[in-house]
């Protein structure tokens, strides 16, 4: 695997849609950051799987869907939501369990929701999302509305059964559905590389008749600007869309995993590529603002995010009662 490229491009883009990208990926890791902590330290109940590096795939995509647009996520879905507008109180009140979370406690890390802003509850199982999404899609083309499926997945889903089944039925049914693979090399620990044998994960869509397109996964704009054409094409009746976003996983597979497969000259290549890094220095290097004025931005959600915890340790939890909730018999 080669490693993206460092220039962004910032030509076209209002200044003010540039900052709020920067802004929502600088809020991703600082809650993923904060999270971890609160887990390390015992504070908050169950595990994580996080998506520190990953932020651009994430945020590029969710600012080219529209509010009616519905997404599909994974058990590393903390950023996927904020991405789609899902506020830090309702996704911390659910990581403590209380009955005032995304999910009414019941849900935890993996299945982070909120059906009004367009998240389906994440999909722990490995490429379940994907035909999930692929039947959103029907549904959407059914009801001819305009809306799109984007589905996120890991690299790790291409070798499971239900992403060629769920991949193939968006093809022959021709649905508006957008498949983004977040290649972040590592599959738990094995390297994408052991798993197949093409060059890329992106060229084996052309075997179910889609075009698939690699993209930067570090660079939020080419992110953003491959999402906004391919769902300009899925809102066009034009079928189904694929980006593999090539990106890194900066921590464990999951909160005990220490990353020792990760060779330290890989590691520290892919972290001069950090994807808030490189938008932000391509913002101060335009004249768009200043580090001093980058430094706010992360303070002030540090200091929202620290507010959130303190209002999230005195959340109500589920009762007894809560058991029967929610149930279908």
């Amino acid at each position: 695997m080669t490693t993206p490229q460092p220039k962004i491009d910032l030509a076209d883009h209002d200044v003010g849609f540039l900052q709020g990208l920067y802004e929502r990926m600088v809020l991703i890791r600082e809650f993923e950051e904060g999270v971890k902590f609160l887990f390390l330290e015992g504070t908050m109940p169950g595990t994580i799987h996080q998506c520190q590096g990953q932020e651009a795939c994430a945020v590029g995509v969710c600012a080219a869907l529209e509010s009616t647009d519905w997404i599909t996520s994974t058990f590393r879905g903390h950023g996927h939501a904020l991405a789609k507008g899902l506020s830090v109180d309702e996704m911390l009140f659910e990581l403590f369990g209380a009955s005032t979370g995304c999910a009414q406690g019941k849900g935890g890390s993996m299945h982070m929701v909120n059906m009004d802003k367009g998240m389906v509850p994440s999909i722990a199982i490995v490429a379940g999302g994907v035909p999930v999404a692929a039947g959103m899609a029907l549904a959407f083309k059914m009801q001819q509305t305009s809306q799109v499926a984007a589905c996120f997945f890991g690299d790790g889903a291409i070798a499971e059964g239900a992403f060629h089944e769920g991949i193939n039925m968006a093809a022959i049914w021709d649905v508006p559905a957008l498949f983004i693979c977040e290649n972040n090399q590592y599959g738990a620990s094995t390297h994408v590389s052991k798993v197949m044998r093409t060059a890329t994960i992106a060229e084996r869509l052309s075997s179910y008749g889609i075009d698939g397109q690699r993209v930067d996964g570090n660079d939020v704009l080419a992110v953003y600007e491959a999402a906004r054409n391919a769902v300009d094409a899925c809102r066009a009746g034009k079928g189904p869309a694929f980006l593999e976003l090539l990106t890194y996983r900066r921590t464990g597979h999951s909160r005990r995993d220490a990353c020792h497969y990760q060779p330290k000259p890989e590691r520290q290549q892919w972290m001069d590529h950090d994807p808030i890094t490189r938008l932000g220095q391509a913002l101060t290097e335009a004249g768009h603002t200043t580090t001093e004025e980058l430094d706010a931005v992360r303070k002030r959600i540090l200091v929202s995010f620290d507010e959130s915890v303190e209002r999230a340790k005195t959340q109500p939890m589920p009762t007894v009662a809560d058991l029967t909730t929610h149930v279908l018999a």
